[in-house]
């Protein structure tokens, strides 16, 4: 069979994959849109019972409404430090418990990894109040530890368990002649192995990022009394009101709240790729 009859017989199949796919993504994008389209909508048009796809009067009056609440500003800089904390937090730590479960043979390391999986299997809300009651006896209530730690700890089994796959496609050649060479086992790991698998990094970092910046619950939960410590999310619920609810609003803080997440996204891409798509071949 040639090449052309070949590509005759392929094309239909990838027309159709191209075409599931542009369906799947406008189905996953379309959420996105509406809440942006709401968020520059009048208040008249987003009452309306007739909804409509567009707006031919953008306003950014519910973005007005949202910059001007007093502790939006502030809100906004816990969630950075929160979510900064976490990501930079869980790469090194990982990082480190990766290479030493690859790289070291001790009793109970079989036992470590499943470990790590069972931790994945546990549901956030079951663990709620323990983490409350446990965050009250350390006196953590009321601070930016208090949601720092418990999203370093739901974080690192899985980093831990996607960068083993990472360290260990590192050729142990590579280590010896490193070695031969005259590298410490301290040089060896930041200069060489890092590099080598921060692709990985950069996979588990947007985990982190988003399952942090996005949290509601812990900052629910954990931040009772002092709101100067809470996290952008809870500023949604000043939107959320006995009599009406300001959808506007919502829908524009919601839209602020997902721009970090762009940047980030775009900023790493590239190494989040890579970093999806397999590690390091000898």
């Amino acid at each position: 069979m040639s090449a052309r009859t070949l590509l005759r017989v392929r094309r239909p199949g990838r027309l159709a994959a191209e075409a599931a796919a542009l369906v799947i993504a406008a189905a996953v994008a379309f959420p996105l849109y509406w809440m942006v389209l709401s968020a520059f909508k009048p208040a008249g048009e987003i009452q309306s019972t007739e909804a409509r796809p567009w707006t031919l009067a953008p306003s950014l009056d519910s973005f007005r409404r949202v910059f001007e609440q007093q502790e939006f500003g502030r809100y906004f800089l816990n969630s950075l430090v929160v979510a900064g904390t976490v990501v930079i937090a869980s790469a090194l730590i990982a990082f480190l418990a990766a290479t030493a479960v690859t790289r070291f043979r001790f009793r109970f390391r079989t036992t470590l990894l499943i470990m790590f999986l069972v931790a994945q299997m546990v549901p956030v809300e079951a663990l709620t109040i323990p983490l409350f009651f446990l965050m009250r006896d350390f006196g953590q209530l009321n601070t930016l530890g208090s949601l720092i730690l418990p999203h370093l700890a739901f974080s690192l089994p899985f980093a831990i368990w996607m960068l083993r796959g990472f360290v260990k496609a590192v050729p142990e050649a590579l280590e010896e002649a490193a070695y031969i060479d005259g590298a410490s086992r301290t040089r060896f790991l930041w200069q060489i192995l890092f590099p080598l698998v921060f692709p990985g990094l950069v996979a588990t970092s947007v985990f982190s990022f988003i399952s942090t910046w996005n949290d509601f619950l812990f900052a629910k939960s954990f931040i009772i009394s002092d709101t100067s410590q809470s996290t952008l999310p809870m500023a949604l619920l000043v939107f959320f009101k006995p009599d009406e609810n300001d959808w506007g609003g919502i829908m524009a803080a919601s839209t602020v709240m997902t721009v970090p997440v762009l940047v980030f996204f775009v900023l790493v891409q590239r190494r989040l790729v890579s970093g999806l798509g397999g590690a390091v071949k000898d």
